[in-house]
């Protein structure tokens, strides 16, 4: 007979595994749960769903019943301005959440839509309000992503209304290189997945604007681009270049 500590610790390492492999530890994987927790989360998160680039996980105006965390691959999400252009609200990659702007009206108000093929863990948000209440573990760290986001979107409004085009886009940057080393990638190599047009929209700025930011960092030594690819060659040049703002 099988020790029974033995066989926990060997369901609960595959179960983290699992979760890691997803990048899900963050919000499944809070610190202090018990074996019994870990495993109720587990069916929680088993729903997947893989998407095609440019296919859209939800639509604005959809009914909202779950928030997805993002597996593996990239997504951006965005509105329909009333003169029928796109305002891009944000850019998710692996291991961040998307679905939170249904939360508050029960319909999503916004658009998500993948920027290369990818695959979501869908949690239906009426079982993780159920299992928070029971784990408040859970709670406490659900709450934790939701003030990051509040605190994403205050900062973008910050960059959008007082920085410089140069300066918006070193900000972006270094934000994708934050991200990046975060999830044990380079910090100073990354593809970007999403257009500069993409970008420019994200940043308020034209595209012409945007490119122009880029040619001249080349010219300055502080990037190297090709095409899509990124190199940050010195990224101390675009930190002062952010600290030059903020003491303005």
């Amino acid at each position: 007979m099988p020790n029974r500590k033995a066989v926990q610790a060997i369901t609960l390492s595959v179960v983290k595994t699992a979760c890691s492999n997803c990048n899900l530890h963050e919000l499944c994987l809070p610190l202090g749960l018990s074996h019994e927790e870990v495993e109720k989360l587990d069916e929680l998160v088993s729903a997947r769903r893989r998407l095609k680039r440019g296919e859209h996980l939800y639509r604005a105006g959809e009914t909202f019943g779950a928030i997805y965390a993002v597996r593996s691959g990239f997504f951006k999400t965005d509105v329909l301005l009333e003169d029928g252009r796109e305002q891009v609200t944000g850019f998710q990659m692996t291991g961040e959440l998307l679905g939170l702007d249904g939360i508050s009206t029960e319909t999503h108000s916004c658009n998500a839509v993948a920027l290369e093929d990818s695959e979501v863990c869908a949690i239906p948000f009426s079982h993780l309000e159920g299992l928070s209440r029971e784990i408040h573990t859970l709670q406490h760290h659900f709450h934790k992503v939701m003030s990051r986001e509040i605190v994403r979107d205050h900062g973008v409004m910050m960059l959008l209304g007082t920085m410089r085009a140069e300066e918006r886009l070193a900000a972006f940057l270094l934000n994708l290189s934050q991200r990046f080393t975060a999830r044990g990638y380079s910090p100073a190599e990354f593809y970007l997945r999403m257009t500069r047009e993409e970008i420019g929209s994200y940043l308020g700025l034209k595209l012409e604007t945007v490119s122009r930011a880029f040619s001249r960092f080349q010219e300055e030594g502080l990037i190297a681009v090709q095409q899509k690819h990124v190199r940050i060659l010195d990224i101390g040049k675009l930190k002062r270049l952010m600290s030059h703002h903020t003491r303005d």
